[in-house]
């Protein structure tokens, strides 16, 4: 065949093969208190800065493939949220990141169900969403928190610390993860010798009535603790965690909502690749990436791997693609990422971070398991009621 006749077949093959991709990214805004460091407030590009850098990144393989990228940024509070899920599949889209509480995943994904859309769920981590109420259409990026607790457990276990006190907030979101880590200890051999509250007063946390009262009341309330190992915090609204370390009464290592926490990703996180990461983000943000950042890009990168390999942004083929045994993907995390058929949740390390390094990364070494390593952490498939994905 001439030259000539070559070039036009692959033009005629790419631009047959051309894929306009679109998805959206849809976060809501609740009302919330200040958190307890000024590092800690929500830039407002949050989880959007992701999903610029998911689609910059998918358009570079995209561009030699003719496909293209464009991904639909939503922030609304949380009174608009349904209205917000009908104007996105009003225009068409039928790929939607949601970045929201738990209740607002569960009603919005099945709201995308009537449209057939596929939802990624960025945020969200509750196990029930991965196990009774798991949806079909829905696929978790975020970890649940059973997965975070049992990172937590392994480290602990492997540094031989196996006796726990466990310091619970008195929020609703607080008593399910203090349930994780009940769960995490009987699964991994450890014993909580103290199980104690700390209640939620109210107020505002950056004044002299906040913080200060906080701090005062720990040592207090951290009195008379069996002997334990170290100190589990279970403190999801960001009360009183992160004083504990300088203020028990016996000092201990803290772990979990304080001290050393579990997180997707981090702004000083280096290994496995993740500088370029890094640097690419700051570059385009002036920003360290935050947990909600990366799970936004890596839902984006899921959506390019299956336009990319499989040749289809259709919800359904993206779905399959990305549950199917051709699917991994590179995550700056050591090893290839991959889907939970079961019950839809990614399979990932998760990083223990202490504000300024990661000092490990779970799963932990000589944690087994008959499949993936991975599956250690979270529920494995004997243990999800999850049907959905029959």
């Amino acid at each position: 065949m001439p030259l000539f006749a070559v070039l036009i077949w692959c033009v005629s093959a790419l631009a047959a093969a051309a894929i306009d991709v679109r998805a959206a990214v849809l976060r809501v805004d609740y009302p919330t208190l200040l958190p307890i460091s000024r590092y800690d407030l929500k830039p407002d590009d949050l989880g959007f800065a992701g999903a610029v850098l998911g689609d910059e990144d998918n358009g570079t393989t995209g561009g030699f493939l003719g496909h293209t990228y464009e991904t639909l940024q939503v922030a609304v509070p949380p009174e608009q949220a349904d209205a917000a899920m009908d104007q996105i599949l009003a225009d068409g889209l039928r790929l939607i990141i949601i970045l929201a509480d738990a209740a607002d995943v569960l009603r919005l994904t099945d709201k995308a169900a009537e449209g057939g859309a596929l939802v990624f769920n960025a945020t969200a981590p509750d196990v029930d969403l991965r196990d009774a109420n798991c949806r079909g259409n829905l696929l978790h990026i975020a970890p649940s928190r059973s997965m975070n607790a049992d990172a937590v457990a392994q480290f602990a276990v492997w540094k031989k610390w196996g006796e726990w006190f466990l310091l619970a907030g008195s929020n609703p979101e607080d008593t399910r993860l203090a349930d994780a880590y009940r769960r995490a200890a009987a699964k991994f051999g450890a014993k909580v010798v103290e199980d104690r509250t700390f209640e939620d007063t109210g107020g505002s946390r950056r004044t002299d009535s906040g913080h200060v009262l906080v701090q005062r009341q720990l040592p207090l309330d951290t009195q008379d603790v069996r002997d334990h190992d170290v100190v589990i915090a279970a403190d999801e609204n960001d009360y009183f965690a992160r004083y504990l370390s300088y203020h028990l009464w016996t000092p201990r290592p803290v772990m979990g909502s304080g001290g050393l926490r579990p997180v997707t990703f981090h702004g000083a996180h280096e290994a496995w690749g993740a500088t370029q990461y890094q640097t690419r983000f700051e570059a385009l943000t002036g920003r360290y990436a935050r947990p909600e950042d990366y799970n936004v890009w890596l839902a984006l990168r899921v959506i390019g791997e299956a336009v990319t390999r499989a040749q289809t942004a259709e919800p359904d083929g993206v779905r399959d693609y990305a549950l199917s045994d051709e699917f991994e993907l590179a995550a700056f995390k050591g090893q290839k990422v991959t889907f939970r058929d079961w019950n839809g949740q990614l399979r990932q390390p998760i990083l223990l971070y202490d504000g300024s390094i990661t000092v490990s990364v779970s799963p932990q070494d000589g944690f087994l398991h008959q499949v993936s390593p991975l599956d250690t952490m979270g529920l494995d498939r004997a243990e999800s009621s999850c049907t959905a994905f029959e």
